[in-house]
């Protein structure tokens, strides 16, 4: 494992950084490509199932997780939908898009929090910095995620991408 993730909670915004030991035009395409995105989104035992990705600008993200591990009792099976619209993209530096929670047809999970993301790839001593910030409507929305378990997802969805990047340098 290259570094630990780190979390800031603020008001309604949530922050987190990592250090990846690889180069930051690498983790840039890890995030905008569905070919690398396949190989590590999501907490362990999960698969993305589907996964479509415009990567512009106004364009979709699109994608369904599955938990494919049996040892994760009333998790096995379940799928879930998520939809990032692009707001703004930086080759090798940003990427900003809205988070929703979605339908198999993308539409919006109605009563479920988006957020806005951007995410900043810094060049870090020959490594790759990580830092994803996260807007949410508000702190009691931020809350709502927290005690889904997004954190812990997201430690083991970050920790597969170290994995993954890795295996492709």
């Amino acid at each position: 494992m290259t570094s630990k993730m780190t979390t800031k909670v603020e008001g309604n915004e949530l922050t987190l950084e990592r250090v990846f030991d690889a180069p930051r035009e690498l983790v840039f395409k890890a995030f905008s490509e569905a070919e690398h995105l396949k190989r590590w989104w999501g907490p362990r035992g999960w698969t993305l199932t589907v996964c479509t990705v415009d990567f512009r600008p106004g364009g979709v993200w699109h994608y369904c997780m599955k938990c494919m591990d049996e040892n994760q009792g009333s998790f096995y099976g379940m799928e879930s939908w998520g939809k990032a619209v692009y707001k703004e993209i930086v080759e090798a530096e940003r990427i900003a898009y809205v988070d929703y929670f979605s339908d198999a047809e993308g539409n919006e999970a109605a009563g479920m929090p988006s957020s806005d993301i951007v995410l900043l790839f810094e060049e870090y001593e020959g490594k790759t910095k990580l830092v994803n910030r996260a807007t949410y409507a508000s702190p009691e929305a931020l809350k709502a995620v927290l005690d889904m378990g997004m954190e812990q997802g997201i430690t083991e969805t970050w920790d597969r991408l170290d994995e993954h990047l890795a295996s492709v340098r």
